[in-house]
């Protein structure tokens, strides 16, 4: 086990906490798609590399010390249930997009916050630039989505 690295363990629980989020969101998507496969299979695969994502920042934190976490955050148990509530009103599918869309935007900015710090090990930059890479695919899927519905 190696020495605990305090910020480097904060940064990737905060992240990964931001992560199990969004997993959230796009199995939530695959619910709401279900009349769709191919939208329904996108949608799980995104949601299994994220799990992925997820174990990989959880083994880092337990590599270097730390206790991972496991649940997600408030402010997104916040945006799921503004998003639940929203479905009321609108196409199931265009609020799942759009859901997606802002989820992968704030990932993305976040990661970018974390980047700032140079004083992150090599291991804690390179998870945080190989999300922020997901993140930004993300978007540019749910901005294709949103430009073909």
């Amino acid at each position: 086990m190696s020495t605990v690295l305090p910020d480097d363990v904060a940064v990737l629980n905060t992240i990964t906490k931001t992560l199990i989020d969004s997993h959230k969101g796009y199995e939530t998507c695959c619910e709401v798609s279900d009349d769709s496969y191919a939208l329904a299979k996108n949608f799980r695969e995104r949601a299994d590399a994220r799990s992925e994502l997820i174990r990989e920042f959880q083994a880092e934190v337990t590599a270097l010390g730390g206790e991972a976490a496991t649940a997600g955050s408030v402010a997104g148990a916040a945006h799921r249930a503004w998003t639940g509530f929203t479905k009321m009103f609108v196409d199931d599918e265009k609020a799942a997009i759009e859901a997606i869309d802002d989820g992968e935007e704030y990932l993305a900015e976040k990661i970018e916050a974390a980047l700032n710090d140079t004083s992150l090990a090599p291991r804690t930059q390179e998870l945080l630039r190989k999300a922020h890479a997901s993140a930004r695919e993300g978007e540019r899927f749910a901005d294709a989505l949103d430009k073909a519905l």
